[in-house]
């Protein structure tokens, strides 16, 4: 008889992860796999599921304009309360961080519905740096009962809190897979403008960093496009959140040297990606991505809970004042031999087979009933 493996997410980021586990779990006879999505994101979502032909069994359509993380908690819990009374997975799989992995594995632990973690052990140690992300997924892994993380880092920091090793799983993170099928896509894709600019793409979206931070941050990119006028590009992927696209557009809309656009979908971004200079970001991902594209990182946050690409020296952790932006973003311009420093040699996030890694330990958990003796 099949066993039934759920996957649960509600982001675009979490698409885009969980896409190579998706695949790798189709392959398999034994296992009855179905998508279920939250739509905490919507459009950006959609475009993924598009993207790569993930059809979504079940929607629970949580998303409302200015939601709160409680609304979107609740939301999720009452509609996988009613999902799982109707079709009872043998294993649910989460992704990451966000307010639906926690919800999620909080309705699987009501409903006594064992949890598979995607991307666990990932930690900065600080309560709210990211918000909420970090205690999202801490209490995910308390409610987990199998975890595969991307790192031995990551398994290490589980292993501090008290998880059984035997339950953990180093696979690396699947987001390198995705990125390596997407890169070698010959697809249509060109920059707003002609001639050889420095290109730096901009992504920044946390809560945060919403406010004063986002200011912050769209004031050294006003100063430093007029420094390097005709020289430098910045193009700024704003998210559809009002609080970032409020604050964004009041200061930079005007500026000629500054390209505001919509979210891309993956495939379009990647190689925005791969055609830029250097990437200024507060994203999780991105610093996963990046390596394979042999772009430095700076970013706009205190703290990475993904030292490996800090330690590797590939990303560089710069905060969001103004000044430091520009200095570290001047440096990485006018000194070649510290932009050289940050391309890395190879990915530390993995090699593009984790989600075959996961898929093969999932088949093994769900018909030998836990983690013992899996391997």
């Amino acid at each position: 008889m099949k066993k039934k493996v759920f996957l649960v997410f509600g982001t675009r980021p979490e698409a885009i992860k969980m896409y190579p586990v998706y695949k790798a779990l189709k392959k398999r006879k034994n296992i009855n796999v179905k998508v279920v999505i939250t739509s905490q994101h919507q459009e950006m979502l959609k475009q993924v599921l598009e993207i790569f032909n993930i059809p979504a069994d079940y929607d629970l359509n949580v998303m409302e304009e200015k939601q709160s993380l409680t609304q979107i908690t609740v939301r999720v819990l009452e509609g996988l309360r009613a999902v799982f009374q109707n079709d009872r997975p043998d294993l649910v799989l989460v992704h990451g961080d966000t307010t639906t992995t926690f919800s999620s594995s909080l309705a699987c632990f009501y409903e006594k519905i064992p949890v598979g973690h995607v991307e666990a052990g990932l930690r900065t140690f600080e309560k709210f740096s990211p918000y909420p992300e970090e205690m999202n997924r801490k209490l995910t892994d308390t409610l987990s009962d199998i975890f595969f993380v991307p790192t031995k880092i990551a398994k290490e920091n589980l292993m501090k809190e008290g998880i059984n090793e035997n339950a953990i799983f180093v696979t690396g993170n699947t987001v390198v897979d995705a990125l390596l099928e997407i890169v070698n896509k010959n697809i249509d894709f060109e920059l707003p403008f002609k001639g050889g600019y420095k290109v730096i793409v901009v992504t920044a979206h946390r809560r945060e960093n919403w406010g004063k931070p986002m200011e912050s941050i769209c004031n050294a990119i006003d100063f430093l496009s007029k420094k390097y006028n005709g020289e430098v590009k910045f193009i700024f992927s704003v998210h559809k959140n009002p609080a970032v696209r409020e604050t964004v557009r009041k200061i930079l809309e005007n500026n000629k040297n500054v390209y505001l656009i919509e979210p891309m979908d993956y495939i379009k971004f990647i190689h925005l990606l791969s055609k830029s200079y250097l990437i200024l970001t507060d994203s999780g991902g991105i610093q996963e991505e990046a390596p394979s594209l042999k772009k430095p990182v700076l970013l706009l946050r205190e703290v990475s809970e993904r030292p490996e690409g800090v330690d590797s020296g590939v990303v560089k952790v710069i905060g969001t004042k103004k000044d430091d932006i520009i200095n570290n973003i001047v440096q990485l311009i006018e000194n070649n031999e510290l932009y050289s420093k940050m391309i890395a040699q190879e990915n530390p996030f993995g090699d593009g087979h984790a989600g075959e890694r996961i898929a093969e330990i999932v088949e093994k958990f769900v018909f030998n009933g836990g983690t013992d003796g899996i391997f």
